[in-house]
């Protein structure tokens, strides 16, 4: 995932007027109440209504679905959003009482369920449709971004070395290293650094992000900044990716064909496959160990982490001020209304 509050899925209405991103998050999907007056064709008011008479007869338990989303405005700067839950979205719809309202309910329990069990959404109609090249050529590329993965591209090789490989021995640290020195060779094709060059040149406390384009869940961890697919632009992603796939394709039809290959003779094999695909090869360890590039990334980790906690002690206490003059708004109106029905 980018710098993000989770996956997004897209929903259209039925109508193609209103396009609503969804966010896929801790096996549900979550909305603003903006989003929700879009979504229903309503007012941001009727849907604050329709919450506070939600939360008011006890219909869902607010703390079990409102959370906040850290979200970047036009002025670079970073807010929390209140965002609700897919079942608070779902009695929403059914107050409302609008063809919107149906409509996403059917859908919710069609092809959003599919998503939230499977974790993605296939349109068959969709990939069989050969002017919808653009659909099918992101599909791929976001299953070459999962292959490439690190959890993901080292069980692939650990099955396949397992096959191929007559001395592979997985709980052996030869076979950690040998690992790490694919992974390097294949980073080092796309970017010319190893890994942990790459890591302790792009992991910087004082930008965005500490650097990072990618991260697991809604905040950067620390083991989020060892990992060098997550500092990677776009174009070297796709690269990578792409890389990772061909590479996968080759070992797993080597193993196919019983190809007996003996570790060593599997880094040949990699640089050979490099070569072919006119890549740049390495050669040796890199000036970075893992283990110095650890150590540097945890105290540049400390400096963002102090950061960022100041940061976000500012931006509560500017919800607070927000929520406060959204209280006096309410009760001003509150106040004006009672005057109006006693006159």
């Amino acid at each position: 995932m980018n710098a993000n509050n989770g996956e997004l899925i897209l929903y259209r209405t039925e109508d193609g007027r209103t396009d609503i991103h969804l966010r896929a998050s801790d096996g549900s999907a979550w909305l603003t109440q903006a989003e929700m007056a879009d979504l229903f064709d309503s007012t941001k008011q009727n849907i604050s209504l329709h919450i506070r008479h939600i939360f008011a007869e006890g219909e869902v338990d607010e703390e079990a679905v409102v959370k906040y989303y850290l979200t970047t405005a036009s002025d670079g700067k970073r807010y929390k959003t209140k965002a609700y839950r897919l079942e608070l979205i779902l009695a929403v719809g059914f107050r409302v009482r609008s063809p919107r309202g149906s409509q996403f309910r059917h859908w919710a329990a069609t092809g959003l369920a599919e998503y939230l069990v499977k974790g993605y959404l296939v349109n068959d109609e969709r990939l069989k449709d050969a002017e919808r090249v653009d659909y099918f050529n992101d599909l791929l590329e976001r299953i070459r971004d999962i292959r490439s993965s690190e959890k993901r591209f080292y069980q692939a090789l650990r099955e396949l070395f397992r096959t191929s490989s007559s001395d592979y021995d997985g709980t052996t640290q030869t076979a950690k290293n040998f690992f790490a020195t694919i992974q390097n060779k294949l980073v080092y094709a796309v970017t010319g650094r190893t890994a942990a060059q790459l890591i302790v040149e792009r992991a910087d406390p004082e930008v965005a992000h500490m650097g990072l384009t990618n991260w697991s869940g809604s905040r950067i961890r620390k083991a989020d900044a060892v990992v060098s697919k997550n500092y990677l632009q776009d174009q070297e992603l796709s690269q990578l990716n792409r890389l990772v796939t061909m590479f996968l394709d080759f070992a797993e039809d080597r193993a196919m064909r019983r190809i007996e290959t003996r570790m060593a003779d599997w880094i040949v094999q990699t640089d050979r496959f490099l070569d072919f695909n006119d890549r740049e090869v390495l050669t040796g360890p890199g000036r970075i160990s893992r283990e110095q590039m650890e150590a540097i990334v945890s105290e540049r980790y400390a400096v963002f982490e102090d950061q960022r906690r100041v940061s976000e002690t500012l931006m509560d206490e500017e919800q607070a001020i927000d929520d406060l003059e959204q209280l006096r708004v309410e009760a001003k109106r509150v106040t004006s209304t009672s005057s109006k029905e006693t006159r």
